[in-house]
């Protein structure tokens, strides 16, 4: 008897793998758009690429149905935390609200709306092929979980062991916020590059790539030490050498969510990557001119291509992390 309730509030292409995963141990609902809900119930949700492949059907839809739940899961855009903590407020009681999602200041976002915050990360990439089709292409390391903004309890530790018996790899950590951090510097160094000159990944290993890259790891660990975030590394050498050795050769062939979403005409992260270290290097009084030129390069193609973005950090929605 599946005994564990578990709602995923945006789900997309992440959400919707995780649904299907967690849907084999858990009574699991996923909020989703009516395409892919269509598409779902009446071709099942097929799963390819390096966890295997397999179609399986859950429930979903628009609407989120009465809970109470053990687990609220965020998996969308960074940029509809805020509107999915208004929208679904008043529906989180006593659960633990899960962000599992792309940058750096959804999990201060959700504590404004619930003292009951789980921080996640998940390197791991997901790709569209069709409304109820995606294709994990690349794994870089288990997924993490962990109280926010440090350390674990039975909570945590229940959520990592639905993940496992899932097929998830995954791992509780004490020091979510550090972890969190160390998945900005794999996302700020390949994830706009990546979009904007239409690449994989494994073509920024260039040298002339590879020598912006540097700069905007320089620039990342400066604001991290500013604000007391312990890294999982002393220097950026070390990072790079960890980017370079381990990171770089899983993921080669993959092409980055800003990518995606350029291609798909919607907005990016970026605001919750590269631009939140531009907005907390402010802050602390630190230049960070290579992050703040790639923000303002990926906002100049979101402009060409006509869209439209709801929310900016530099607004301040996400200055008020905590240490």
């Amino acid at each position: 008897m599946k005994t564990t309730k578990i709602g995923i509030l945006g789900a997309g292409a992440v959400g919707l793998t995780i649904a299907a995963q967690l849907s084999r141990v858990a009574d699991v609902y996923a909020v989703c758009r009516p395409r892919h809900a269509r598409a779902i119930s009446t071709e099942g949700f097929t799963r390819t690429g390096i966890w295997g492949e397999e179609t399986l059907t859950f429930p979903c839809g628009e609407e989120l149905p009465e809970g109470p739940y053990d687990y609220l899961i965020i998996s969308c855009k960074s940029t509809e935390t805020r509107a999915i903590c208004e929208e679904y407020a008043d529906r989180f009681g006593e659960a633990d609200i899960v962000s599992l999602q792309n940058g750096i200041g959804n999990e201060e976002i959700i504590g404004e709306y619930t003292e009951h915050v789980i921080g996640g990360l998940i390197i791991t990439g997901f790709e569209w092929q069709g409304d109820a089709a995606v294709n994990v292409s690349v794994e870089v390391g288990p997924a993490q979980f962990g109280r926010f903004p440090r350390g674990t309890d039975t909570a945590v530790e229940k959520l990592v062991n639905l993940f496992c018996a899932a097929g998830v790899n995954s791992v509780a950590t004490e020091r979510i916020r550090g972890e969190l951090w160390g998945k900005a510097l794999y996302n700020c160094s390949l994830n706009p590059l990546g979009a904007l000159m239409e690449v994989p990944y494994g073509a920024l290993e260039e040298p002339h790539a590879w020598a912006i890259i540097e700069k905007i790891v320089g620039e990342v660990f400066a604001v991290a030490k500013a604000r007391d975030v312990l890294l999982s590394w002393e220097t950026p050498d070390d990072y790079l050498t960890y980017l370079r050795d381990t990171q770089m050769p899983v993921s080669k062939a993959h092409h980055s969510s800003m990518y995606q979403d350029l291609k798909r005409e919607r907005p990016t992260e970026i605001d919750f990557m590269n631009g939140a270290v531009v907005v907390f290097g402010r802050e602390c009084g630190i230049a960070t001119p290579v992050n703040e030129t790639l923000t303002s390069l990926i906002k100049f193609r979101e402009t060409l291509l006509g869209i439209t973005r709801k929310t900016d950090i530099s607004s301040g929605s996400t200055s008020q992390e905590q240490s």
